[in-house]
């Protein structure tokens, strides 16, 4: 009994112990504890995505002869036509480079895409920020856009080795300047989160009055906005009203519903961070 009762005090006492270390301990001890575990966790949450990769190889491993020769046969019909387009897009590319030195005008050759599958997306923030499987091992760092065919991701807000956060353009912690699509005057774009897993949107505001709403107003990223080119889709304007000063408008923005099912994007890189 004696021995018991000593064993539940030490066990106590270790716990005691413990909390008052948690307690006590420096914030950057703390915080080095943290980042420290979540490397640690990082390459567990991505070995899902790589088992799924190894499954998908090993699966076209096992298809039979032909439908391995009939995929060549479509992958050569392919490979010829793309050979036709690069043809194409490198003489548009030399008449883009001449007119830039005639014009003199800044090269548009500022990003690197850097492609990266999506890791995790918790359920319980669908709508506010996804995980990608590419960190600062790969150049990543924080403010990094993110975009995909659709349009806008987000923004890069944490940097792991070999993950790193983005904020959804549907979190209420993004925000942007952009301007409607033939329109270059800045206006102001924040995400308004989701209530559902395939609902979301956004919100704008300091939209110039003489904008009337209609059909097929598209919103689009602005210069202003730094880490995202000018002229990079983010949704449609649903609606708009007048504010109480009668000078802007506001309304809500529709995004692109592949948004709820990507499952890559492309963090867009400077190239004069690329050492």
């Amino acid at each position: 009994m004696a021995f018991k009762n000593f064993k539940s005090i030490r066990n106590i006492a270790i716990f005691v112990f413990v909390l008052l270390v948690c307690l006590f301990l420096p914030r950057s001890v703390k915080s080095l504890g943290e980042k420290s575990f979540d490397e640690f966790r990082a390459p567990i949450e991505s070995l899902p995505s790589h088992l799924s990769d190894l499954q998908k190889y090993w699966s076209l491993r096992s298809n039979s002869k032909r439908s391995l020769i009939e995929t060549g046969r479509d992958l050569a019909r392919l490979n010829a036509a793309y050979e036709l387009k690069d043809i194409e897009n490198e003489s548009l590319r030399s008449d883009i480079k001449r007119l830039e030195g005639f014009l003199r005008l800044p090269s548009y050759d500022k990003f690197k895409m850097e492609v990266a599958r999506v890791v995790k997306r918790d359920i319980n923030a669908w709508w506010q920020r996804i995980t990608l499987r590419k960190g600062s091992m790969h150049g990543i760092k924080e403010g990094y856009a993110v975009i995909y065919g659709g349009g806008v991701v987000g923004r890069v807000v944490e940097v792991g080795l070999y993950t790193c956060e983005v904020d959804l353009v549907s979190s209420r912690d993004f925000r942007i300047a952009c301007h409607i699509k033939g329109d270059d005057r800045p206006i102001i774009y924040q995400g308004l989160g989701g209530k559902a897993l395939r609902s979301s949107g956004g919100e704008i505001r300091d939209v110039p009055a003489d904008i009337d709403e209609k059909s097929g107003v598209i919103l689009v990223t602005s210069s202003l906005a730094g880490s995202f080119p000018d002229g990079m889709l983010i949704g449609e304007i649903v609606s708009l009203s007048l504010d109480a000063d009668e000078i802007f408008k506001s309304g809500k923005v529709r995004l692109n519903p592949e948004l709820s099912a990507i499952k890559e994007a492309a963090i867009l890189v400077p190239v004069a961070d690329i050492k």
